[in-house]
């Protein structure tokens, strides 16, 4: 049977391909975030040579920072299996029983959105982050019994977006914490060459440059852009990504120069013209452009307030100067 087509003629199937291929699997491979990747290299090293598991791991950051993927390569040096899920895929009690009842000893555990655990879930985690040890409650009432069942040995790698939102009792369970910040231009470029490679697509250093300046600081967003720019150039071009190519593929995307899209703008324009450049609250601008509170607040803010276009007041958002500057409108404040 066919895989589902998307609007770029590829199959679901062959995307989820490609985006495998394209992630590295070593620390070697891994470009960026070096005090991250020496601090857990160190930190493996000893795990291995003590023949321990290796500490609970938390990972925190903007999405597509390559949480999931750091996680993959950290397993992949302990010599250990990696089974990822969700915070809010683990609904029940027994859903997080059965799962840690599958792992074997040493293997690790990603949980992604950690932040969105169940509150019961999250505390049946503790005893096991600490003990491995896991209390079941069978029956109801007076008749109900508890349970403990024995785990093996296994490494917990949370992921979240929202750190804030950790409560401190399982915050403290991990041992070793990390924030992944956004990357530099000149690591994204990396990444760019060394995606471009595994594609076998044609591209010079000034056009890697210029989808890395677009890339909002973000692997997962610089490598999607790259998979558009190459569909350009083939199509377009001579199939070689240079700078004019790039800028051309990526105007045509509606991506700026500093990786504004249609959302962000829109969030802007909102602020700036429908409510006098703010304070605005976050639900009320969400349904004014049609959009999702927590996409808002999620995906498109950070980096908004990141090159310091919004502000995050007690009564809501307002946009800065350097907003209108960089639409061109007229700053009236």
């Amino acid at each position: 049977m066919e895989g589902r087509l998307n609007t770029t003629g590829y199959s679901q199937e062959m995307d989820e391909e490609i985006e495998i291929k394209l992630r590295p699997s070593s620390f070697d491979q891994y470009i960026g975030q070096d005090k991250v990747k020496e601090n857990m290299q160190v930190f493996v090293q000893a795990a291995l040579g003590r023949g321990e598991t290796l500490d609970h791991v938390l990972l925190y950051g903007q999405p597509g920072l390559g949480k999931t993927t750091l996680s993959s390569i950290i397993a992949g040096a302990m010599g250990a299996q990696l089974k990822i899920t969700t915070g809010p895929a683990i609904e029940r009690p027994g859903d997080i029983a059965a799962t840690l009842n599958d792992l074997n000893e040493g293997d690790f555990l990603f949980i992604d959105e950690i932040h969105r655990l169940n509150r019961t879930v999250e505390e049946m985690l503790y005893s096991a982050m600490e003990d491995f040890v896991f209390d079941i409650i069978i029956g109801k009432g007076p008749g109900a019994k508890s349970i403990r069942l024995e785990l093996p040995r296994f490494t917990l790698i949370g992921a979240t977006t929202r750190i804030g939102l950790l409560t401190a009792p399982l915050r403290d369970r991990f041992g070793v914490v990390h924030h992944l910040e956004p990357y530099s231009v000149s690591d994204l470029q990396k990444i760019i060459i060394r995606s471009a490679a595994v594609l076998d697509v044609e591209i010079e250093p000034s056009g890697a440059e210029e989808i890395a300046r677009r890339a909002r600081g973000t692997p997962r967003i610089v490598n999607r852009l790259l998979k558009r720019v190459r569909d350009f150039a083939q199509v377009q071009y001579d199939g070689i990504i240079t700078e004019n190519v790039a800028r051309a593929s990526l105007d045509k995307l509606e991506i700026d120069r500093l990786g504004l899209d249609t959302v962000d703008k829109k969030i802007l324009l909102a602020i700036i013209e429908k409510f006098g450049g703010g304070p605005v609250g976050l639900d009320t601008l969400a349904a004014s452009i049609d959009e999702e509170a927590g996409t808002l607040e999620d995906v498109a803010e950070p980096y908004l307030l990141q090159l310091g276009f919004i502000q995050r007041t007690p009564r809501g958002r307002t946009a800065t100067r350097l907003a209108y500057t960089h639409l061109g409108v007229p700053c009236l404040q």
